[in-house]
């Protein structure tokens, strides 16, 4: 299963431990209830912009972290993966059980550096920061490229 992590670019670098189990967002039957004209694709992007938002809280938590919105996609075995039944959460939403090794990231999507404001205001609450947020892409790196994203 394809899974969208929220994490900070910390947690990418080489030497680190594996990412730890959180929740994560996924391709579920609940998002693709909420979505039935939407492709694989499309759906892939939601879920992917949902851990971006998760992205946030994160780095709200862990000032120190390079202020950059960083969600990891991996493939994980299904048995890896929960599905949450919480009203309260969106629809992509899993709680990943177990760590995600380094060698099981396929890719990143980082914001620019130039967002680092913006995400730290975020972050820290501010909706018009977050809103501004919403209009940006997150930049696509492949695993090998993780060490090499701008900070």
């Amino acid at each position: 299963m394809r899974i969208y992590l929220p994490a900070s670019l910390d947690e990418l670098d080489p030497a680190s431990p594996p990412l730890s189990a959180r929740r994560a967002h996924a391709v579920t039957p609940a998002l693709r209830a909420m979505f039935p004209d939407e492709d694989d694709e499309g759906l892939e992007y939601a879920a992917q912009l949902a851990a971006a938002d998760d992205s946030l809280v994160l780095l709200g938590e862990r000032r120190d972290a390079p202020q950059l919105r960083c969600v990891v996609s991996a493939d994980v075995a299904d048995a890896a993966v929960l599905a949450l039944s919480d009203d309260d959460d969106v629809p992509s939403a899993v709680e990943l059980t177990r760590a995600v090794p380094q060698a099981d990231v396929i890719c990143a999507h980082v914001d620019e550096p130039a967002a680092a404001t913006d995400v730290a205001l975020a972050a820290g609450g501010d909706e018009a920061a977050a809103a501004r947020l919403d209009e940006r892409d997150l930049l696509w790196y492949d695993a090998s490229e993780l060490g090499s994203v701008p900070r």
